[in-house]
C-alpha cells in the first residue's frame, strides 16, 4: 500500500509503515497541529548556486514560510549549515527560529539572541586555506565556528581535496591542544566543524522547548549528510522527508525545492 501527494510528481511515493506516530499516509494530508517542522535550506527550500552568496531566493519563499509558521503555531525552525545571520538574509524580512552551522549556532526565539560555539582558532583556518592552492577552483568559507571548503567549480578535485583535509585533521588531532574536529562531505563541499554539534542533537534540544515540545518532529532535507537529523526525528516518534530523491530514513520525497514550498503554503 502506498500513498502519494495530490499534486502528481511533487512528492514521491510513501511506503506503508515508514512514518511514525500519527504521521502516516500522504504528507499532503499531514495536519499541522501536532507537527514540529525542521527545514534544511540549500537544496531543500532554494536551489543550489555556484557560490552560496549567489543563490536565488524565490519570491514565494517568505510567504510560504510565514504561512507554515502560523499553521504550526510557531513550531518551525530552519536547520542549516549556514550561519543564522545568513539565514536571516535569505528569509528577510521574516525572522524564524533557527539552528545554524549544523548545530553550532541556535536561536530558539525569533527575536532572541543567538547562542554560538566558540570560534575555530584563526591559525587553523589559515592552515586549511593554505592547503587549497594546488586545487584551482576551490575556496574556503570562514563561518567563524566552522569552515567549509567548496569545490563546486572543480568537482573532479573532490576526492583529493577530501583526502588532503582528512590528513590535515588527523595530524591536528595527534598534535592536540585544539578543538576536536570532524570532516563532513556535503553537496560539493567539505565542512570542518567542531565535534559534539550535529543536526540530530540540535533538533532533539529544540524538541524540549516551546512551541516544539509535545509535537512530532518532521525534518526535511536534500542530503544524506543530514542522517543525524533524520534519525533524531524518527527516534522522537516523528518522520523525515527528502528532496530530489528518496534518502535512507525518509518516509517520502519531494521532487524539488519548489514542491517543498507548495507543501508549506498548503499546510493546514
Amino acid at each position: 500500500m502506498t500513498a502519494v501527494a495530490r499534486q502528481p510528481g511533487s512528492v514521491g511515493t510513501l511506503a506503508a509503515g515508514q512514518s511514525s506516530g500519527s504521521l502516516s499516509g500522504d504528507p499532503a494530508d499531514w495536519p499541522a497541529a501536532g507537527m514540529a517542522l525542521f527545514l534544511d535550506v540549500d537544496g531543500t527550500l532554494i536551489d543550489f548556486a555556484p557560490h552560496p552568496d549567489e543563490v536565488h531566493v524565490p519570491a514565494d519563499l517568505p510567504d510560504a514560510l510565514a504561512h507554515a509558521e502560523r499553521a504550526l503555531g510557531g513550531a518551525l525552525a530552519l536547520l542549516s549549515g549556514r550561519t543564522i545571520a545568513d539565514l536571516d538574509r535569505l528569509t528577510a524580512p521574516l525572522r524564524l527560529r533557527a539552528i545554524g552551522l549544523h548545530g553550532a549556532e541556535s536561536r530558539a526565539d525569533p527575536n532572541g539572541p543567538i547562542t554560538a560555539a566558540a570560534p575555530l582558532p584563526a591559525s587553523l583556518v589559515t592552515e586549511i586555506r593554505a592547503l587549497l592552492p594546488p586545487f584551482p577552483g576551490t575556496w574556503l568559507e570562514d563561518k567563524v565556528a566552522s569552515a567549509a571548503v567548496h569545490f563546486r567549480a572543480a568537482p573532479s578535485c573532490g576526492p583529493e581535496v577530501g583526502a588532503t583535509l582528512a590528513r590535515y585533521l588527523d595530524l591536528a588531532a595527534r598534535d592536540g591542544g585544539g578543538p576536536r574536529l570532524e570532516l563532513m562531505a556535503g553537496e560539493l563541499v567539505y565542512e570542518i566543524k567542531q565535534a559534539g554539534f550535529d543536526k540530530g542533537s540540535a533538533l532533539s534540544a529544540f524538541m524540549t522547548l516551546p512551541p516544539f515540545a509535545g509535537r512530532l518532529p518532521v525534518f526535511v532535507t536534500d542530503h544524506a549528510i543530514d542522517q543525524a537529523g533524520l534519525s533524531a526525528a524518527a527516534a522522537l516518534g516523528g518522520s523525515g522527508l527528502s528532496v530530489g530523491r528518496r534518502l535512507p530514513g525518509a518516509a517520502a520525497w519531494f521532487r524539488d525545492p519548489a514542491a517543498v514550498r507548495v507543501w508549506l503554503r498548503d499546510l493546514t
